[in-house]
């Protein structure tokens, strides 16, 4: 099995294509930012098993791994190759029977809000998902709704994959994101990043 790797705009992440469906089209990611919560997904577990992984992201046909910042790709990069390569090739379940993604805490939904606030995250959540997240997954990473604050107008997006720890995560959030969301969704006046802590 050929697999392919991209650099990202993190230097301690990469995001690995096998070219076959690793959750499937239209999944939603799930990010594992610790060996225990890679307990769900047998292939998050096998790629933990490396050492020097830090956290593993799983998308709808890649997979993104970030290191410590002590090890280096060369070495790390043809082990990470073959785990996820026999892993695929052996026909092995990439998630659990019946797993899902836990949500961080105080991660909300529209159906948490009431008038005009739910209709501000539904369109806050519609811009993520059609115009932010696709871009996103290009850098082997994701940026999800976390909350909304409405007498501050905030809004707090957890960063995931190789968005989470990103050097440039701030610009984007900042002169990318928040600019996109004030200009189609007023009532908005900044954005936040929920700490890593809160990851999924």
């Amino acid at each position: 099995m050929h697999i392919s790797t991209e650099d990202t705009p993190n230097p301690h992440s990469m995001k690995f294509l096998p070219g076959i469906p690793v959750l499937g089209l239209g999944a939603m990611g799930m990010d594992f930012p610790s060996a225990d919560a890679a307990a769900i997904s047998p292939l998050a577990t096998a790629v933990f098993d490396v050492d020097g992984v830090n956290s593993v992201y799983l998308g709808d046909a890649f997979v993104t791994v970030s290191k410590d910042a002590d090890t280096d790709w060369d070495h790390l990069r043809p082990a990470i190759l073959g785990t996820i390569a026999d892993f695929l090739a052996a026909g092995l379940p990439v998630m659990n029977e019946g797993a899902e993604a836990k949500e961080a805490d105080g991660t909300t939904a529209p159906a948490d809000y009431e008038g005009e606030d739910r209709e501000v995250v539904e369109k806050i959540i519609d811009l993520l998902d059609t115009r932010v997240r696709p871009a996103v997954a290009q850098d082997g990473g994701d940026i999800t709704f976390h909350r909304y604050e409405p007498g501050d107008g905030i809004v707090f997006l957890s960063m995931r994959g190789a968005c989470a720890g990103c050097p440039s995560s701030t610009m984007t959030l900042k002169a990318g994101i928040e600019n996109l969301l004030r200009h189609y969704v007023p009532e908005v006046n900044s954005v936040e990043a929920v700490g890593a802590d809160l990851a999924y």
